[in-house]
């Protein structure tokens, strides 16, 4: 769902300092530093049709029909530019309220609610079948797509070829690949009509290959599951059955933005940490209304800007919601997003919009300190996960700072 398209370029560019996962309806490759030899780029289409025809026997094996095959590779060539642009992910960098700004902007909002509006029927029919709230389909579309105005124009064969035979990844792609012939050999869509992103991703809510082949669905009716036209249904309809498979909850929110007592124990903003709202509320934690939250389940808090930033008590729906794409920042903002478009109100909370986030080459040297300093971050790779953020907060406590795990340029600064 992630797209790394134009308008899509919200979640494809996020590689924020804290924790944010790799997607997985709609992934990214994984991001590595954006070093790489122009030669061996411009080099590498040599041997592309030399693998096609490898991989022709590959996906024959597994019932794809030559003609199929020979009509969806006609004219398909090596793409040296989608390589660049899989190498140079990890450059691009947001931090969680940047990223937040453009994902629940005023615009996007106003046309979330014109396209409410606009599909008021269909996107209720879809509500009552699958259970899933309408705004919160209705904000992944326009997180993925810009409410469909940007589903991606590269022809997904030729990505998803390049991109097996770059060998990165290559055998995610080459089953991506397996599954987009798969598509077009049951008639749901044409070599020429299946485009996406240049990673791969399709549609208004940008499935990928093998989570379209599991979880998209005919709602319309005419025996295609169809994604790809400006018709809306079928890919609406798709989104909600995929939540409504992993387990969302009608009635409870994905989270709640709160207020910390002063005196919290930071050590318990954490996602294995669960109370009920009600021994939150205990504990001093209150909705924004001075209120206690009402009971819509366990929940734990999530400090995604840190101590300094907003706090949210999050629910088993985001979870759900994360099965489409993993990166908190994601969830938040789609989260968010539904909520403005139910006619609630902006964040309310301070951000500490003087902080930046902190670079490929940063993160890899805060991991490396903190091991060094004997927090174990489990490994250097460049990614703010669980076990980097356990050390930070060994570290932070140690150090007498508060643990909130949160990943800055001032606690690099610290380590320095």
């Amino acid at each position: 769902m992630k797209t790394l398209t134009q308008a899509v370029g919200l979640v494809a560019t996020l590689t924020v300092g804290v924790a944010w996962g790799a997607p997985e309806i709609s992934p990214r490759p994984e991001t590595r530093p954006a070093l790489m030899e122009a030669a061996q780029i411009s080099t590498s289409s040599h041997g592309f049709q030399n693998w096609i025809a490898g991989f022709r026997g590959r996906a024959m094996a597994q019932g794809i029909s030559s003609r199929v095959f020979d009509y969806a590779f006609q004219g398909v060539r090596y793409d040296a530019e989608i390589i660049r642009k899989d190498r140079n992910q990890s450059e691009f960098t947001k931090t969680i309220w940047e990223y937040l700004d453009s994902a629940a902007s005023d615009a996007r909002v106003r046309n979330g609610q014109a396209a409410l509006r606009k599909h008021a029927r269909l996107l209720n029919q879809i509500e009552a079948r699958y259970g899933v709230d309408k705004e919160v389909v209705v904000a992944i579309w326009g997180l993925e797509s810009a409410y469909g105005e940007y589903r991606g124009s590269t022809p997904l064969i030729g990505a998803l070829a390049t991109l097996a035979y770059d060998g990165r990844r290559g055998k995610f792609f080459e089953q991506q690949l397996v599954a987009a012939l798969k598509i077009i050999q049951a008639g749901d869509v044409s070599p020429r009509e299946m485009t996406g992103s240049w990673a791969g991703a399709m549609g208004h809510t940008q499935f990928i290959p093998t989570s379209y082949l599991a979880y998209a669905v005919d709602f319309t009716g005419d025996g295609k599951r169809d994604i790809w036209s400006d018709n809306p249904a079928d890919a609406l309809a798709s989104t909600a059955a995929y939540l409504s498979r992993f387990g969302w909850r009608k009635g409870q929110p994905w989270g709640v933005e709160v207020v910390l007592p002063r005196g919290f124990d930071f050590r318990m903003a954490n996602r294995s940490t669960r109370r009920s709202p009600a021994q939150w509320a205990a504990m001093g934690v209150r909705g924004t209304n001075g209120r206690p939250v009402p009971d819509y389940g366990k929940a734990s808090i999530l400090l995604p800007g840190g101590a300094r930033g907003a706090a949210f008590m999050i629910f088993d729906n985001f979870k759900v919601i994360e099965r489409y794409n993993a990166a908190d920042a994601y969830v938040i903002g789609v989260g968010h997003l539904s909520d403005r478009l139910k006619g609630k109100g902006p964040i309310q909370a301070k951000w500490p919009r003087g902080d930046r986030a902190l670079k490929f080459a940063e993160r890899k040297e805060l991991q490396q300190r903190l091991t060094r300093a004997g927090f174990n971050t489990g490994g250097v790779d460049g990614k703010i996960g669980p076990n980097t953020i356990a050390a930070i907060r060994a570290y932070q406590r140690a150090a007498g700072l508060v643990p909130d795990g949160y990943a800055s340029l001032d606690l690099l600064k610290r380590l320095r």
